[in-house]
């Protein structure tokens, strides 16, 4: 893709919060495609991924964005609530795997659970189609975010970064997100895909 194309598509994306329906299979994929990994040692199938996805999301809690009204990124977020996965929980997981297999998933994904406190908007992922990466989208949609907080009168977004995506930290200390703590847990690589995490929170100062 050459710069003149990649501005062009740049100038045509749209931001949105939410969805319409006919965009859930996409956006399911889109999300698998950035986060399968950390979700497959609960759900080790990627179409069985997708169909929990498609099924669980709540797009409401989320800004996507489009090009030809195709969606090519999705960031999704958490409030004291609701959050987009928050469909994947135990009896969400159950309807959808059965017994057996929800309690199993839901168990692992107990290990990622993380709660927004009063005042926080939580970020719940960035994901960016690859064939789109590059190009600002993912920075637009942490825009689209922090706007949200201000607009809705939160006092900070927190997110968490794996220490292995550098890029993704750089992005978020140049919007002004600051580290506040580091964990690390090497004993869990097998089964999550990485072995530690830096939580970053940017403060919205009053007005």
């Amino acid at each position: 893709m050459d710069s003149t194309q990649g501005a062009h598509r740049l100038t045509i994306c749209t931001l949105k919060q939410g969805w319409d329906a006919y965009h859930s299979k996409t956006v399911a994929a889109l999300y698998e495609t950035a986060f399968g990994t950390k979700f497959s040692a609960a759900i080790r199938d990627r179409r069985e991924r997708i169909a929990v996805f498609d099924k669980c999301f709540l797009p409401e809690y989320s800004y996507a964005a489009s090009v030809d009204d195709v969606i090519v990124g999705i960031a999704g977020f958490q409030t004291q609530d609701g959050a987009l996965t928050g469909g994947l929980g135990f009896y969400g997981l159950i309807e959808c795997l059965g017994l057996f297999n929800g309690l199993k998933a839901a168990l692992i994904f107990s290990l990622f659970e993380r709660k927004a406190s009063r005042k926080e908007l939580l970020l719940d992922g960035i994901a960016v189609n690859e064939k789109f990466r590059g190009l600002g989208i993912g920075s637009q949609l942490l825009d689209a975010v922090i706007a949200h907080a201000i607009k809705h009168n939160y006092q900070s977004v927190r997110l968490d970064v794996i220490n292995s995506n550098l890029k993704a930290r750089k992005l978020y200390e140049a919007k002004g997100f600051v580290a506040t703590k580091s964990e690390y847990y090497p004993y869990l690589k097998w089964l999550v895909g990485f072995s530690g995490s830096t939580t970053m929170i940017y403060q919205i100062k009053e007005t």
